[in-house]
């Protein structure tokens, strides 16, 4: 799993000092190979997927708007159709349906600028060989964390009546 990341304030936005070196480099002039969590949280949320998931991250020179390009190999061959009727399905009725959207537009980062969802699915860009697999997530990480964080406050409310 790759992420496509915007760049983030811990990064220079000219050469300078850091203790990354690559990080150090001006983030509003370069893409930045740098470490994601991603991959190893999934695993720590999702018990099945623990050391199933690995990944990296590119800053890019955006100042918001991500994706997360993933490839996964499935244990029966599909086809794009396939995979996105199941993202289109899930993204229309079920636990999915507030944080994740479904499109069929051509968009691009400064699209999803402000979408309160945790991932907009971008059908236009599915890949399938067999059962290998490419899917591509949009996200606004500021503004859908942000969303993530109301919902938890709200779980944690309710819990505490």
């Amino acid at each position: 799993m790759t992420t496509v990341h915007a760049y983030t304030g811990d990064q220079n936005l000219v050469d300078g000092p850091h203790t990354d070196m690559r990080r150090a480099r001006a983030s509003a002039a370069n893409i930045t190979p740098s470490s994601t969590g991603a991959a190893r949280a999934t695993g720590l949320v999702l018990e099945a997927m623990k050391g199933k998931l690995d990944g990296t991250a590119l800053r890019v020179p955006v100042p918001d708007g991500s994706i997360t390009d993933f490839v996964g190999v499935l244990k029966r061959d599909v086809t794009v159709d396939e995979i996105n009727a199941a993202f289109k399905a899930a993204a229309t009725s079920g636990p999915l349906s507030k944080v994740l959207v479904f499109t069929d537009e051509e968009i691009v980062s400064s699209d999803i600028i402000g979408q309160p969802a945790s991932c907009t699915f971008d059908s236009k860009l599915t890949m399938a060989m067999g059962n290998l697999v490419k899917v591509l997530g949009w996200y606004d990480n500021e503004w859908g964390y942000s969303n993530r964080l109301v919902d938890l406050v709200q779980v944690m409310a309710n819990a505490a009546k």
